[in-house]
């Protein structure tokens, strides 16, 4: 059986874990380093990316992360986890504490506006047969991608979902709703992977 963990430091990783769990996933929450010990992938929550850094800056969880992804290991970060992966923003605005990267693109934070400025955008998200509700909340926005990440959806001509090898990353939040298309999806891609291993 597939065992993914959900990093639990803040944010909504409990709507992931529920989702996940309806899925007849074995699913834990990840927040220490050893919580990484044999999972087949992780998924990164929406909430504060800055929370989230600072509550990681001076363990070991991020740097053993990065090089768990960097070997292989699938994950799927969701708005601040989207932050969390990107290779650039455009700003500093995490104040230089310690990301994760490993997706080539640029991104810039809270970019579709204010909590009360939240959004639900029906996307076409690739080799979905309907579209896909996806919920922004102060969401960050991919500027800039490389010729090597694959964009899965777009929402006003934008990129909102994308993929670059074992990396999946979006703007919006896929587990606030009651689809469970695209964690099915991201499942699937684990499973091949692991296949193939």
């Amino acid at each position: 059986m597939v065992r993914v963990g959900v990093l639990a430091l803040q944010g909504a990783f409990r709507e992931h874990l529920l989702m996940l769990g309806s899925l007849g996933v074995d699913s834990r929450k990840v927040t220490r380093s050893e919580h990484l010990s044999g999972l087949d992938a992780i998924i990164l929550p929406g909430g504060e990316s800055t929370a989230m850094v600072r509550v990681a800056a001076g363990t070991d969880l991020f740097c053993r992360l990065r090089e768990s992804i960097a070997a292989g290991l699938p994950v799927f970060g969701t708005c601040a986890g989207l932050i969390l992966l990107a290779d650039w923003l455009s700003d500093d605005s995490l104040g230089g504490y310690e990301r994760l990267g490993g997706l080539d693109i640029t991104v810039a934070r809270n970019a579709y506006g204010r909590q009360r400025e939240s959004f639900t955008a029906a996307l076409h998200i690739e080799g979905f047969a309907r579209t896909f509700d996806g919920t922004f909340i102060r969401a960050p926005q991919i500027l800039d991608i490389s010729p090597t990440t694959e964009v899965l959806a777009r929402c006003e001509g934008r990129p909102v979902l994308v993929r670059q090898g074992n990396v999946w990353a979006g703007s919006f939040h896929p587990e606030l709703g009651g689809d469970l298309r695209l964690h099915a999806a991201f499942l699937q891609h684990v499973g091949a992977r692991a296949h193939s291993m």
